[in-house]
């Protein structure tokens, strides 16, 4: 396992590995390492001759600065976890390796961007859309792995790998969840341990309302109502956002029809804001 630091060293190795007709997998990450991220390197390296992973946090990406210094960062430890699943290059770059002096240029996904996070975190798709284009841009995989748990992420670099052209196939694996049902997150960290186990309501809120869905409920208002009130039974909790959407536009649907929709939710726990899907009809 070789960990790479520099931008012109991951051009040489990507360049390398394309002459050799090698499938090559790639996982972005900002580190703070859990079995979510694990579990998305697992897949690549069952389906790829080489993974790269990379460890970038990437500061274009948050609306606080204060939420960019809490960041956790221990790549001593993130390097260590990889060893064991047989990665191939670590690739670990310095923030003016990713944006050097004078940078410039930035990339817009419209419309997908303009809600939910979106509307939560202004700016916050134009740092992932830019940082995922560079990375893309300089590791050149065959395939990208990402976790449905960040639906609105999947959607939007989707769309950007379409209009802008990149042959790189992504790759969306499922939620990795804790015992409880909770969403693996490097967020979970900064919970209470009454908070974590209290968080449990957001899947189980959820799925009270998936199984509405499987009885036939298709109407959105009150498939999001359940979940409203499964929440509101939690005093820990406090709701962001509930919605139903298409699972490509994010856009919010009245009524759940043929396409693949899903239940998007955010909801606090203390300061800590959680994020969690389930898929409704979801294609074979």
């Amino acid at each position: 396992m070789e960990i790479i630091n520099r931008r012109q060293r991951m051009f040489s190795i990507s360049r390398k590995l394309r002459r050799e007709s090698k499938t090559v997998g790639f996982v972005p990450t900002m580190g703070a390492l859990h079995e979510g991220h694990l579990t998305l390197v697992k897949e690549a390296r069952q389906m790829c001759d080489v993974v790269i992973v990379s460890i970038f946090v990437n500061p274009t990406q948050f609306n606080s600065s204060v939420d960019l210094e809490k960041y956790p960062r221990d790549l001593t430890t993130d390097v260590s976890l990889l060893a064991e699943y047989e990665v191939d290059y670590i690739f670990a770059p310095e923030e003016h390796e990713i944006y050097p002096d004078g940078f410039s240029t930035y990339v817009n996904v419209q419309g997908v961007t303009d809600v939910l996070e979106g509307e939560s975190r202004p700016g916050h798709f134009r740092g992932v859309a830019t940082v995922v284009t560079i990375l893309l841009n300089t590791v050149r995989p065959d395939h990208a792995f990402f976790g449905q748990k960040d639906a609105q992420q999947v959607a939007v670099i989707k769309r950007l790998t379409t209009d802008l052209g990149f042959e790189t196939e992504i790759v969306v694996v499922p939620t990795v969840r804790e015992e409880s049902g909770l969403a693996m997150s490097s967020r979970n960290e900064r919970l209470s341990a009454e908070e974590r186990e209290k968080a449990a309501i957001i899947i189980n809120a959820l799925r009270a309302a998936k199984t509405e869905f499987k009885r036939g409920e298709r109407n959105a208002s009150h498939l999001t109502q359940i979940v409203r009130d499964t929440i509101a039974t939690e005093p820990l909790a406090r709701l962001d956002y509930v919605h139903i959407v298409d699972r490509e536009s994010m856009q919010t649907i009245d009524k759940v029809g043929d396409n693949e929709a899903l239940i998007v939710i955010a909801a606090y726990f203390g300061d800590v804001r959680l994020i969690d899907n389930v898929i409704l009809n979801r294609k074979q």
